[in-house]
């Protein structure tokens, strides 16, 4: 039987799942909105990533969880810290990469990598929301945008609104201020990426900023969240393909190299 394989991704704002075969093939993804039920929210992207790939939940051998949720899946067969898993991640996806700048829903994390994809140091944000995904969210209720739109519009800003404060309230004081203003939101929005742009760079300074940095995360499917990334570091940067599910992809590698370890060991003995 082929070996099949399951990452599950328990965020803050959305839960996730990567399902892997052996080779490493992805064969299936799924994303839902994470309920306080951990444990349900888990078997439902389970089950429904299971019908993508045509298969029963008996062939899948091993499940790592990751997340603020990975403790509360009963079917788990490891646990493993967000952090690990996005060094994991990234470095299969780009070896070259020596930083990894994993942007969520509500956190940011800067993590440095050593030989393998191991974590040698990270750092989070240690504010509020005005240095994650959340507070994109609630700049798009306030400018009456779709949050799916936000990155788009960010692109073609001519005059960047700047928007200073650390704090999310005070932050979503100084939109209203703009809008009240009459700034295009599109200004407001490159202020809000450059605002988050800067704290991601801080982050990653201090976790020692050098070489290639690979992004992932929701926030980096925003093209303009990206191109206010490269602008503050002043270089290109790797963007993880469908790097919402970095976690779960970096989880489900894991989980493979811990399986075939234990399998292994097995034979041997």
């Amino acid at each position: 039987m082929d070996i099949v394989v399951a990452g599950i991704d328990i965020g803050s704002g959305q839960t996730k799942i990567v399902l892997l075969n052996e080779k490493k093939d992805v064969l299936a993804r799924y994303c839902t909105k994470t309920t306080a039920h951990f444990a349900e929210v888990a078997r439902t992207v389970l089950d429904r990533a299971l019908e993508q790939a045509k298969l029963q939940s008996s062939d899948v051998q091993y499940v790592a969880t990751t997340g603020l949720g990975r403790y509360s899946v009963p079917f788990r067969d490891i646990q493993i810290t967000e952090i690990t898993c996005a060094a994991s991640g990234a470095y299969d996806l780009f070896p070259r990469s020596t930083c990894v700048l994993d942007m969520g829903s509500q956190s940011t994390r800067a993590i440095r990598l050593k030989q393998q994809g191991k974590v040698k140091q990270f750092r989070s944000n240690d504010r509020c929301a005005a240095g994650s995904g959340g507070f994109l969210e609630k700049a798009a209720k306030y400018l009456q945008v779709r949050l799916e739109d936000i990155g788009k519009l960010s692109l073609h800003a001519r005059q960047p609104q700047t928007i200073s404060s650390v704090c999310a309230v005070l932050g979503e004081s100084e939109i209203i201020n703009h809008v009240s203003n009459g700034a295009a939101i599109e200004d407001i929005l490159r202020g809000i990426h450059d605002s988050l742009a800067d704290r991601a760079v801080s982050l990653l300074k201090r976790v020692g900023l050098e070489g290639p940095v690979a992004v992932a995360g929701g926030v980096a499917i925003q093209p303009g969240m990206i191109r206010a990334l490269e602008t503050k570091l002043d270089k290109a940067v790797f963007v993880c393909p469908r790097s919402e599910y970095l976690c779960a992809y970096g989880a489900a590698l894991l989980g493979l190299r811990r399986l075939k370890k234990l399998q292994a060991e097995t034979f041997a003995a």
